[in-house]
């Protein structure tokens, strides 16, 4: 699938060539595949809504598009995910100098209940998940989920090179958001779990790999966590995001620094990964009440 807009695409027709290029610069800047391809569908999506070229968008034009996304009977964070890659883009044009005025500052995104708390499971939850999984490589798959915190963006891009011994395991380097790099530790348990899967690949090929020995794609990795979560018998749509967010409040609840989640996350600030500890609190005023 194309992470770049090209010819082929509708609206394409309506763009200068400096906006054709502008546009695959800002897509670049974003390491995950899966977020490009998103992004591509959201600004082509917002160009043919627009029809016009980007250099003569307006606020009005864009918070027409938002009304049409609510009309659209979307959900609030789907609205907002489309919204904020718009916004993305036109505040990247003008930081580049192209547009005049970051039409995009002005306009808000959707009020969203914050539902955290409803996706994070409880520790013996996932620690059954990974014990029920017989397969080796969907095993370490969900080891690696929950004991990295890491984004399924960043498993399925994991090479051999980037894990590495250490004394007593080793550690795997993790590629996220914005060209971030962190460094994780392995114990030697999960390290030895993921290197029974390495047979003869060499250090550039994939550490988890398809049936068909290709790179595994992220809906597969959705597939095995969903199939995990149901053999363990835990209801909800259950993602591969949600061990991440097991990580961190287990983490917390077991008395590790939050700038050491915040290290191994790879949030941008402590005010993220604080939310966690806000979601399940260990008191609350109520506990003070008759």
């Amino acid at each position: 699938m194309e992470t770049s807009i090209t010819d082929r695409n509708e609206a394409v027709c309506l763009l200068s060539s400096d906006e054709k290029k502008m546009i695959n610069l800002w897509l670049q800047q974003n390491d995950s595949p899966q977020t490009r391809r998103s992004y591509l569908r959201t600004a082509s999506e917002f160009v043919a809504f627009v029809d016009k070229p980007l250099v003569g968008v307006t606020r009005i034009d864009i918070q027409e598009y938002k009304n049409h996304l609510i009309a659209s009977d979307l959900k609030p964070a789907s609205i907002n995910q489309r919204l904020a890659a718009v916004k993305s883009l036109l505040s990247d044009l003008h930081r580049s100098g192209y547009l005049k005025i970051n039409v995009g500052a002005a306009v808000k995104l959707l009020k969203v209940p914050d539902r955290l708390a409803e996706r994070i499971l409880e520790q013996h939850e996932i620690v059954k998940m990974i014990a029920l999984e017989d397969n080796p490589r969907n095993h370490a798959i969900l080891e690696i989920l929950y004991y990295t915190g890491a984004r399924v963006s960043e498993l399925v891009s994991l090479t051999w090179k980037d894990l590495q011994p250490r004394d007593q395991g080793g550690q795997v380097t993790l590629y996220g958001k914005g060209g971030k790099t962190r460094w994780v530790r392995l114990n030697d348990r999960i390290w030895n779990s993921v290197q029974a899967l390495r047979e003869d690949a060499g250090i550039d090929d994939p550490v988890f790999i398809s049936r068909k020995h290709g790179p595994l794609d992220t809906s597969q990795v959705w597939r095995i966590v969903r199939a995990s979560a149901k053999r363990a018998g835990i209801q909800g749509n259950v993602s591969p995001h949600w061990l991440r967010h097991g990580h961190a409040s287990h983490a917390l609840d077991a008395g590790c620094p939050v700038h050491v989640v915040k290290d191994t996350l790879g949030h941008s600030s402590l005010a993220t990964t604080s939310r966690y500890a806000h979601a399940r609190p260990t008191e609350s005023s109520s506990d003070y009440l008759p």
